[in-house]
């Protein structure tokens, strides 16, 4: 196992940090500030080719080594979270179409999440719910099959969706039998303005503002077989072997979020190495009793510490994606990288507003933006207790709640 970035990698690398300076810091207070969509930004960046069928492609299904989304993750999430979620929050949705999907409904609709450059689409993937979060197993909205017109029909509401409602392609997480728990559910997709899906409230929330989550809501939603995900055959197939007592490892949501934590990881990587930078430039001009704070102990320390955190926060991430990619996965390893990465970036943004003191209490500065920001990472797409529940029980063999 080499973790060592390509040529290629690397250039990638330079390329959106060139975008994150010129791009998205400069938009990063306004668009937190209004707590809306970037638009414009997301347009840039589906422009330059960042956003798009053709990237997500070639960084997903090309890359051998597993590290090119972490690399451009990262990158885009230095620049800001909240713009660099709106960039890469249809790739969720994605995931569920290519993670529960077959290949002719993988290539028929994740295209259609992305649109083109000049008409740019979104995704949402729509799990979690009021009452059921953490819970995969507590999930109400249900899926009830109507074989005389081969139609699926739909009840429920889904909550925290990224891109909830104003996303041209849903995928929506339902349930088929509530005996199963986890493992009765099934996926499917559902077009923007299809009749029974509709946007329920738009969460204000602590951080990344410029992302909209919002409530999905589904009352009678009628949607054709064609868009159950994998197919009805293969669902009961799977149902049956779950009734007759037989191991099926696939779960819908559950599925979907393993796949995705290396990259939720490294958005977390970038935010944090975003605040040691930024403070570390700050501790060097900072002058206090006669001399730069860099050279108190007190903050070359902090700052050591900060800086190591990040490092090893990336090197998990980048080991869980390789494994990932390469099948290798043993001991949890998604989890573990994100485990570490969320409670590294909210340590090391507060550490970034201590150096700062009192400026990097206020909003003129970006370190209160970035601290805000990587809360989320300890809550979604499974809480840091959730983690260590996942990881327990990798390692131990235990049925651990």
């Amino acid at each position: 196992m080499s973790l060592e970035l390509n040529e290629d990698q690397i250039q990638l690398k330079d390329w959106i940090h060139e975008f994150a300076v010129n791009v998205i810091r400069p938009a990063a207070e306004e668009w937190d500030e209004r707590e809306e969509f970037p638009w414009p930004v997301v347009e840039e960046a589906a422009k330059i080719g960042l956003y798009g069928f053709d990237f997500i492609s070639q960084a997903m299904l090309g890359d051998e080594t597993g590290l090119t989304m972490p690399v451009a993750i990262e990158e885009t999430f230095w620049g800001d979270a909240g713009i660099g979620l709106s960039i890469f929050g249809t790739g969720l949705a994605v995931a569920g179409i290519a993670g529960n999907g077959t290949m002719e409904q993988t290539m028929e609709w994740v295209p259609q999440c992305y649109g083109t450059a000049d008409d740019v689409k979104l995704g949402a993937f729509c799990a979690s719910e009021p009452d059921a979060g953490s819970d995969v197993g507590g999930y109400r909205t249900k899926a009830t099959y109507d074989e005389a017109k081969d139609e699926w029909v739909i009840n429920g509401t889904k909550a925290w969706a990224t891109n909830g409602g104003i996303a041209d392609i849903h995928v929506v997480v339902a349930v088929i039998d509530p005996a199963l728990g986890s493992k009765g559910q099934a996926s499917f997709v559902i077009p923007k303005d299809h009749p029974g899906l509709s946007q329920g409230q738009k969460y204000k929330k602590h951080g990344i503002k410029a992302s909209h989550t919002a409530e999905v809501v589904l009352e009678d939603c009628r949607v054709p077989g064609a868009w159950l995900l994998g197919g009805k055959d293969k669902l009961d197939e799977r149902l049956a072997r779950v009734r007759e007592g037989r191991k099926s490892n696939s779960q819908a949501a559950m599925q979907t979020f393993e796949s995705t934590r290396p990259s939720v990881g490294a958005m977390a990587v970038g935010i944090g190495r975003a605040a040691v930078e930024y403070s570390l430039e700050y501790a060097k001009e900072r002058m206090a009793f006669g001399k730069p704070i860099i050279e108190n102990q007190a903050i070359a320390f902090m700052l050591a510490d900060m800086a190591t955190e990040v490092e090893a926060s990336r090197l998990m991430v980048h080991n869980a994606a390789w494994t990932a990619k390469n099948g290798q996965f043993v001991n949890a390893e998604g989890s573990m990288c994100k485990l570490k990465a969320g409670r590294m970036s909210v340590w090391v943004t507060e550490r970034a507003i201590q150096i700062l003191g009192g400026y990097g209490y206020t909003r003129e500065y970006p370190v209160e933006r970035w601290h805000r920001d990587a809360k989320i990472f300890d809550i979604f797409e499974g809480t840091e207790q959730i983690q260590q529940l996942v990881i327990s029980r990798a390692i131990s063999g235990v049925r651990i709640n």
